[in-house]
């Protein structure tokens, strides 16, 4: 496999600041909650541990369904063992990009070096997140008709007004990719071998159960994480309407690019406490879930990231 290009000196400044933006936008919002932060983090400290032992022990449940998605998104043959490092790594590579566009770009690379081709890779990828999204808003439809919470998330939904620039630059692209050709041509070849990797894996039952099984799987977990650790700050509010608070905000808050899922944590805030729960705890909660899913696992993972790309299995 050839090297990856040297970065250049030119680009440094725009990973820098890719790196810090999570940083910056949290240190701002919490220079303007002040009292509210610090009552949230008051409140984790004395936090059940017994819960938030179940919520990692739910967290590393996140990294296998990961796994089984990425396993059924190829044809072929992952090594296990290697392929779950591969997802523990990638959350490492997380905090530095937006849109999951870290774990994404591991995730590639560990395809290729198991002799997958670039092209094959990128569309692995590609059928991931539709698979992802797709799932997800299946399991959220499920929830909005079977609760009656969703009545509280109408003063959340933002204004249409609002949502006419990502429309138009979503149009952009689409027009930008049917007119140049140079665009057209990479585009069109993606689409065509993800075309036919996609009737490849489903024509095989083991692979539709490890894509769609996980992906299915995928939020209701993450969202288990969060009710752990409401349970453990006293949150009282009950699992579906926690699951139901996760599936909204991560709605809303992923179509918003900040690294780190910033804006992720400041939508679930809004929606815990729109659903009864007092912000302070709200707050805990989304500081205690980020404990458990980001901020421990980040050093053990930028470790397995480091020994893969040593061990050339990156």
């Amino acid at each position: 496999m050839p090297p990856l290009p040297t970065p250049s000196r030119a680009g440094r400044p725009l990973r820098l600041a890719l790196c810090l933006s999570p940083l910056l936008v949290a240190a701002v919002w919490g220079l303007a909650n002040q009292s509210l932060l610090y009552e949230g983090v008051t409140r984790l400290a004395h936090a059940e541990p017994g819960w938030l032992l179940a919520g990692g022990a739910c967290t590393c449940l996140t990294w296998v369904v990961a796994s089984c998605m990425r396993q059924g998104a190829v044809p072929d043959r992952l090594p296990p063992g290697l392929l779950l490092a591969s997802q523990f790594a990638a959350g490492a590579a997380n905090h530095a990009l937006p849109a999951g566009l870290g774990a994404h770009a591991v995730t590639v690379r560990f395809l290729r070096t198991r002799g997958v081709p670039l092209e094959r890779a990128t569309a692995s990828i590609a059928l991931y997140s539709v698979a992802r999204s797709g799932a997800k808003t299946v399991v959220l439809i499920g929830f909005l008709l079977s609760s009656s919470a969703w009545r509280r998330l109408g003063e959340l939904v933002p204004d249409g007004v609002v949502l006419i620039p990502v429309a138009a630059a979503l149009a952009l692209a689409g027009v930008a990719m049917a007119v140049v050709r140079p665009l057209r041509r990479p585009v069109t070849g993606l689409v065509r071998c993800a075309l036919t990797d996609a009737r490849t894996v489903h024509a095989r039952p083991s692979r539709v159960l490890a894509l769609w099984g996980g992906a299915t799987a995928m939020p209701l977990v993450q969202a288990s994480v969060l009710a752990c650790a409401g349970e453990a700050l006293g949150l009282g509010l009950p699992w579906a309407d926690v699951t139901l608070a996760y599936l909204a905000a991560g709605t809303a808050g992923g179509a918003v690019p900040v690294p780190g899922g910033v804006a992720v944590d400041a939508a679930l805030v809004l929606t815990l406490a729109a659903f009864g729960a007092p912000p302070a705890v709200a707050t805990a909660t989304v500081l205690g879930y980020r404990v458990l899913t980001d901020w421990v696992p980040l050093l053990p993972g930028a470790l397995v990231l480091s020994a893969m790309i040593r061990a050339k299995a990156l």
